[in-house]
């Protein structure tokens, strides 16, 4: 018997919304202020998985240019009905405070590789929509309502209104048709139709350590809706000694035999409370019960490591090549920039065949240009190298390789210019949004136009390095503790989890540009 573990998507890939089209599984998930946005990944056996395509390519479909952190895309939802995929996902402008402006968006494609529409403007009433496709043909969206108002429940329910597919745009009465549980916090509904009853999938508690999965059902899919009565039907709430932390967030899917599975967010600190991977996605075999409830299968709550795998032939995927070296035209799949996409202005892999050449623009707070390319951190322990071609002439452009989070938190090796000491290489480091500088420029690089960085992280400590004349490798800046490279730091909420990458400034606008010969990421373990 095959076993799954846990988590099947490692690292920053949340909110997943899982699709079968015949013998192929697919799950969405959400991107945030990353681009290209939603991340599709695709499996035959629920065991393997690969990372396929994204289907948010052009500025056309998603214009997040000063989008805030740990804005813009959030839960995706896929879905496919008659020939045609469906992706409905939310650009979230502002989240501070009272007001969410959150613009919800339909596309289409009738291959999951694309190309995918341009968007449909649906509504902007709450975050977390999701499309549910019913047996006489009508279609029918959800989503979370939000009330800005004092005095009221901010999060308001789940509303559902009939969208016109030969109109294009949502139409007919709008109905909340479940004000959730005592848990509250209710979002991510999903709806579902099984043996005559509509199942209202959502996710509450908010997502962190009281997070979960509920459950309600109704014979009409306006309502009125009947809760599990045994609700949360997945968490880890209460439960610190689970490796799979902050479980909710479910989507639900079948397979050919019957079998059903759960996948669901969660998250694993790496120290305390902090998850420097961001929150990942897991995937549990559930049952139904006699009366028509759903269950994990064991009759636990709680999610599990180790899972059973459904009666499907294995479907391994050729392991990824660790080391890039920008010699295709394009960048591969597992780069993502922020906010912007990659263009001629500020990205190439043709002016010097072989290289990726990347002119600086803003600095590292910036929500609209920054010239950064980076990939997710996907385990505990791994390491990160580049080579680097840079000729500073000014303190105000700087290249290197960077951990990041967002705007507010990273930790940066780059080369910059100094006037009195010439080039130099030096470690800048913010932790909420308040920037020390670990080393300036302290170590001389005169001379030198090439230079080999390094990053070794294990867990919560990362070490950086960079290899001198003597062709070894040279520690630098002693060990730093990045556990402010999390969702979970300092005492507010955020979405996304820690990338490494390649980045250029000048802030003084002539966009000097930094060569990178090549990347390399590999990985110690989960």
């Amino acid at each position: 018997m095959s076993t799954i573990v846990n988590p099947i998507l490692r690292g920053f890939n949340p909110d997943p919304s899982i699709c079968r089209v015949g013998d192929d599984y697919y799950i969405a998930t959400s991107t945030f202020e990353w681009f290209p946005g939603v991340q599709i990944h695709h499996s035959r056996d629920l065991i393997h998985w690969r990372l396929l395509t994204h289907v948010l390519t052009r500025k056309s479909q998603l214009d997040m240019q000063g989008n805030i952190d740990s804005g813009g895309v959030w839960a995706p939802c896929l879905s496919y009905d008659n020939g045609t995929f469906y992706l409905i996902y939310t650009d979230v402008k502002s989240r501070i405070g009272a007001y969410k402006d959150t613009h919800n968006y339909l596309v289409t494609a009738t291959h999951i590789e694309g190309p995918w529409s341009e968007p449909v403007y649906l509504n902007s009433s709450g975050f977390d929509p999701s499309l549910f496709h019913d047996e006489d043909g009508r279609k029918w969206i959800v989503n979370m309502l939000w009330d800005s108002r004092k005095g009221h429940n901010r999060f308001a329910g789940v509303v559902l209104q009939e969208y016109s597919l030969k109109e294009q745009k949502l139409i007919g009465p709008i109905t909340n048709i479940f004000r959730g549980t005592e848990l509250k916090l209710t979002e991510g509904p999903h709806l579902y139709k099984y043996n005559g009853y509509y199942y209202l999938l959502t996710a509450e508690g908010g997502t962190q350590y009281n997070h979960a999965a509920t459950m309600a059902r109704s014979r009409n899919i306006q309502g009125p809706y009947e809760v599990d009565p045994t609700n949360p039907i997945l968490t880890s709430a209460g439960r610190p000694d689970l490796a799979l932390q902050k479980a909710g967030h479910a989507s639900l899917v079948d397979t050919p035999a019957g079998e059903w599975y759960m996948v669901h967010l969660c998250g694993r600190p790496v120290k305390d409370k902090f998850c420097n991977l961001g929150r990942e996605t897991a995937i549990q075999r559930c049952d139904w019960t006699g009366d028509g409830w759903l269950r994990l299968s064991g009759g636990s709550r709680y999610p599990q490591v180790h899972v059973q795998a459904p009666d499907l032939a294995p479907h391994p995927f050729e392991p990824e090549s660790a080391k890039d070296d920008f010699n295709a035209p394009a960048l591969n799949m597992n780069w993502s920039t922020l906010r912007i996409p990659a263009d001629p202005s500020w990205l190439s892999l043709e002016e010097r065949p072989g290289y990726l050449r990347l002119r600086g623009m803003e600095s590292m707070i910036s929500t609209h240009k920054q010239s950064l390319v980076a990939r997710r951190q996907q385990a505990f322990r791994c390491e990160a190298e580049t080579y680097l071609e840079f000729a500073p002439d000014h303190f105000q452009q700087m290249a290197g390789l960077i951990l990041y989070y967002d705007t507010k938190d990273y930790v940066y090796l780059r080369v910059t210019y100094h006037e009195e000491r010439g080039v130099g290489l030096g470690i800048l480091q913010s932790v909420n949004g308040v920037q020390d500088e670990l080393l300036e420029a302290d170590v001389s690089m005169n001379g030198i136009s090439r230079f080999r960085l390094k990053v070794v992280i294990d867990r919560e400590i990362a070490q950086f390095y960079y290899m001198n004349t003597e062709e070894h490798w040279t520690a630098i800046g002693g060990l730093i503790d990045i556990t402010h490279l999390s969702d979970d730091y300092p005492d507010y909420i955020r979405f996304t989890g820690t990338f490494i990458g390649m980045c250029v400034q000048d802030l003084s606008g002539t966009r000097k540009y930094a060569d990178f010969d090549y990347f390399v990421y590999t990985e110690n373990g989960q």
